[in-house]
């Protein structure tokens, strides 16, 4: 009764599932630029829109000769025209889809080398005593997909010895609450990343090129990520067993990240909206920037922990 009550509270919060966009409008979706201005079109209730600045969205109709909307704005595919300027359409995110990259510069053998024996900053206050567990551990159908334990993250290394990840026992006791709600509605949850050594943090700041540093946290502070407080983490269909379709990749660091992008799909959105009311729920809170990084309250109580896989799981 108690699941049934939360499963009625859920569904107020979130609008019923929409349909999946039209295949064909894939290619008009996104954003389109004209110097410093960015342009976006989404689709919101099977409708195209195009949003430039702070104006009012503009609804887009289908004509013999593309799309149009008010008295001057043209769509086609590849490029929005806007009072006959031609805006071209951006590339966001990785070209095929996946992962962001980025080069080093420094090679991250060498520092994993160096910073893992190094020591995170000092801090003073009473934590509490860490209890590190695997939330997949305790729920079958949490799933994991740890890039940074393959070659398929941001600075394309591996940065763990095996796919776990662990969470303060609050937090992921949290995730499993939230992964109970979400069963009867199709969805599982996929985690990318929790608890994070400290020295992983710090070689991602040595390897990240100076302009590119807001990406990583800064390991003179510490994250959340070493605290075993947070989590990246996303939804899986539990039919297919597929991700499903969020308004970006993961680790994208463009506006689509945004946890309050409008624009993208309405079912990309729905999906996220669901990921986010379910962990808000549970005690999680979102990082604006980041629409799949979760931070868990109390995150300040728990101490920056530098502790390798290898130990944990002994």
């Amino acid at each position: 009764m108690k699941l049934l009550a939360l499963l009625l509270q859920l569904a107020g919060s979130v609008p019923p599932k929409p349909a999946a966009a039209p295949a064909a409008w894939r290619t008009l979706l996104g954003a389109y630029a004209n110097g410093r201005d960015t342009a976006y079109v989404y689709e919101a209730g099977d409708t195209l829109f195009a949003l430039l600045d702070s104006t009012p969205p503009v609804r887009l109709v289908q004509g013999p000769r593309g799309w149009a909307g008010g008295d001057s704005i043209a769509l086609r595919s590849g490029e929005l025209d806007v009072g006959h300027v031609r805006w071209p359409r951006l590339q966001l995110g990785p070209a095929d889809g996946g992962q962001l990259h980025i080069a080093p510069v420094h090679p991250v053998a060498e520092l994993l080398r160096a910073d893992r024996s190094l020591v995170p900053p000092a801090e003073s206050g009473a934590f509490l005593a860490a209890d590190l567990i695997e939330p997949a551990a305790l729920d079958s159908t949490i799933r994991l997909d740890v890039r940074y334990a393959t070659t398929n993250n941001f600075l394309g290394s591996v940065f763990y010895s095996s796919p776990h990840a662990f969470l303060e026992r609050p937090a992921a006791m949290a995730l499993v609450q939230a992964s109970r709600i979400l069963r009867p509605l199709g969805y599982g949850l996929l985690i990318h990343d929790a608890y994070r050594p400290w020295y992983v943090t710090k070689v991602f700041w040595d390897a990240t090129p100076a302009a590119s540093r807001w990406l990583v946290a800064d390991p003179a502070k510490g994250s959340k990520h070493n605290r075993g407080a947070a989590v990246d983490i996303t939804l899986y269909d539990l039919g297919t067993g597929a991700p499903v379709e969020m308004p970006s990749t993961y680790d994208e660091a463009t506006p689509r990240a945004y946890a309050d992008f409008r624009g993208g799909t309405s079912l990309q959105r729905w999906h996220r909206a669901l990921l986010r009311r379910v962990l808000e729920r549970e005690g999680f809170t979102v990082n604006p920037s980041e629409w799949w990084h979760f931070d868990f309250r109390g995150w300040e109580r728990y101490p920056i922990l530098n502790v390798p896989f290898e130990q944990l799981l002994k």
